[in-house]
């Protein structure tokens, strides 16, 4: 009797352990629109997701033949953080209304060095981001990433 009352408790131990390593389901890699760069979807310690650059199809000027770095940045002390590890995802939970939707986080764009506000709807092997002026919902524009896995 005791050995099953063990063997139970690790079973569950077990079946919680594995429960609790789950992803969330935007928790992969995935291709910008043009498939120029793969950003890594991330859980963060606050419980929101975040997106860091992990990849990029150029990823050394061609100017200077050195790794590629935030140069829009509006931030002069920024200009030269490496574009790869770039957090240009951030603050992103899950709608109350719609487990597919991932709402209240902000898109950086490192092509023009300005951050939007963003919704992220989950469509299964793609993503449409959707960034907007955060005070005019209506402007902005839509990108679809795809599954990079």
């Amino acid at each position: 009797m005791k050995k099953q009352i063990v063997a139970l408790f690790a079973l569950t131990l077990l079946l919680s352990t594995t429960a609790m390593a789950q992803k969330n389901q935007i928790e992969k890699t995935w291709y910008n629109q043009e498939k120029t760069s793969k950003i890594r979807v991330f859980k963060t310690t606050d419980g929101s997701f975040a997106g860091k650059i992990v990849w990029l199809d150029e990823p050394n000027d061609k100017e200077t033949g050195k790794p590629r770095t935030d140069k829009e940045n509006p931030d002069e002390a920024k200009k030269n953080t490496p574009l790869i590890d770039l957090v240009i995802l951030r603050g992103y939970k899950p709608s109350e209304e719609d487990p597919n939707v991932y709402v209240g986080g902000k898109i950086y764009d490192p092509k023009n060095g300005k951050t939007y506000c963003g919704k992220i709807t989950f469509k299964g092997n793609t993503l449409d981001l959707r960034g907007f002026l955060c005070n005019a919902t209506f402007l902005g524009r839509t990108s679809t990433w795809s599954l990079a896995e």
